[in-house]
C-alpha cells in the first residue's frame, strides 16, 4: 500500500493530505528506472571486466592457444624462407654457373603472388589480427618461391641431360691404342712435309701403327662421309654435334658407312697408308666450328696427368709428318 503524505497548512492550522500528480509519479518512476539501468550497466561492466563466464574463459584460452600456434607457424615459415633462400643462392651461383645458364632474375624471384586485395576477403569476414594476415602472406611467399625453384630445378635437369650428351660428343681419347705413348709421330702446327720437304702447316696429329691396327671414334657422333681422295686417301668424317667434327685419314679400310651412329671407343676402320702417305699411320684432326684445332688438347680421358704432360711434349716436337 502506497505511503500517504501530509503537510501542515498554517492558514487553517490543520494537516492536509498531499495530492500527488500522475505526471510526478511517472517522472519519479522514470528517474528510478534510469538510475537502476545505469547502475546495472556499471555493475555489468565491472563484473565482465573482473569476473568472466565459463564460456568467456574458454574462448579466451582458445584465443591464446591460437595465438601460440600462429606464432609457431610464423617461426616455421621464417625457417622455410631461410632454407629456400639458401637453395636459391646455390642455384644461381653454383648449379647455373656449372651448366652455363643465366641466373633467375631477382625481379622474378621477388615478384608478389597477389595484390593487397588478395586478403580483402579475410578482412571483410572480420579477420583483423595483423599477425594472422602476415602468416597467410608468409605461407603464400614460401609457396611462390617453392614453385619458382621447382621450375628452376626442372630446367637444371634438362641442362644436365644436355651436358652429359655434349660431354659424350666431345673428342676425349686417342684414335688408336697408345698406352706406351710411342705412336705419336707428328704433332699439330708447322711441320716438314714428307714429300715436298718444306715447312707446311700440319692440321692434325699423325699416329704411326702397323697395317690393320683398329681406329676408334673419339666421341659419339654420326658418320658424315667415308670416302677416298688423293690427299687423305680413305678417310672418315664424324659429326659429333655441338660444333665438333673429327677426321681420320689414310685408312686401309672402313668398318662404317655414312649415316651410321657411333659411340666413343667404337672401331670405325683400320690403319693403312692410302693417299699421300709415306708409312702406315692415321692422320687425325679435330674441327670445332669449322676451324682445325690441336687434337692433343682432347686426350684427357684415357691419359693420366703425367701421361698427358708427356704426350704434350711429344706433340710439340717440330719433325717431319707422315702425310
Amino acid at each position: 500500500m502506497a505511503k500517504v503524505k501530509y503537510h501542515y497548512n498554517p492558514d487553517t492550522c490543520t494537516y492536509e493530505r498531499v495530492k500527488v500528480k500522475k505526471l510526478d509519479i511517472f517522472l519519479n518512476l522514470l528517474g528510478f528506472l534510469s538510475l537502476s539501468v545505469f547502475l546495472g550497466l556499471i555493475l555489468t561492466l565491472f563484473f565482465s571486466q573482473y569476473y568472466k563466464t565459463d564460456v568467456e574463459n574458454a574462448l579466451q584460452e582458445e584465443n591464446q592457444e591460437l595465438r601460440l600456434h600462429y606464432k609457431l607457424l610464423e617461426k616455421q615459415v621464417a625457417e622455410a624462407n631461410q632454407v629456400l633462400n639458401g637453395l636459391q643462392e646455390r642455384d644461381d651461383n653454383i648449379y647455373r654457373v656449372i651448366f652455363e645458364a643465366d641466373p633467375i632474375p631477382a625481379s622474378i624471384r621477388s615478384a608478389g603472388s597477389g595484390g593487397s586485395d588478395k586478403y580483402r576477403n579475410l578482412i571483410d569476414k572480420g579477420l583483423k589480427e595483423e599477425f594472422v594476415l602476415e602468416t597467410f602472406k608468409g605461407v603464400d611467399d614460401v609457396k611462390r618461391k617453392m614453385y619458382i625453384q621447382s621450375k628452376s630445378y626442372d630446367e637444371i635437369v634438362k641442362l644436365i641431360k644436355n651436358k652429359s650428351k655434349m660431354l659424350a660428343s666431345m673428342p676425349a681419347i686417342q684414335p688408336i691404342s697408345n698406352k706406351q705413348l710411342t705412336r705419336l709421330t707428328s704433332g699439330f702446327g708447322l711441320r716438314i712435309h714428307p714429300i715436298y720437304k718444306v715447312g707446311q702447316f700440319h692440321p692434325g696429329i699423325d699416329f704411326a701403327a702397323p697395317y690393320g691396327t683398329p681406329i676408334y671414334a673419339t666421341a659419339d657422333g654420326v658418320i658424315k662421309k667415308a670416302v677416298y681422295d688423293a690427299g687423305y686417301g680413305n678417310n672418315i668424317l664424324i659429326d659429333h654435334g655441338y660444333g665438333y667434327k673429327t677426321l681420320y685419314a689414310h685408312m686401309a679400310e672402313f668398318k662404317v658407312k655414312p649415316g651410321d651412329k657411333v659411340k666413343r671407343g667404337e672401331c670405325i676402320g683400320y690403319v693403312g697408308s692410302t693417299g699421300l702417305s709415306t708409312a702406315p699411320h692415321v692422320h687425325y684432326e679435330v674441327i670445332y666450328n669449322g676451324e682445325q684445332i690441336n687434337p692433343v688438347y682432347f686426350f684427357f680421358q684415357d691419359l693420366s696427368a703425367e701421361e698427358y704432360e708427356e704426350i704434350l711434349k711429344l706433340a710439340s716436337v717440330e719433325n717431319q709428318s707422315l702425310s
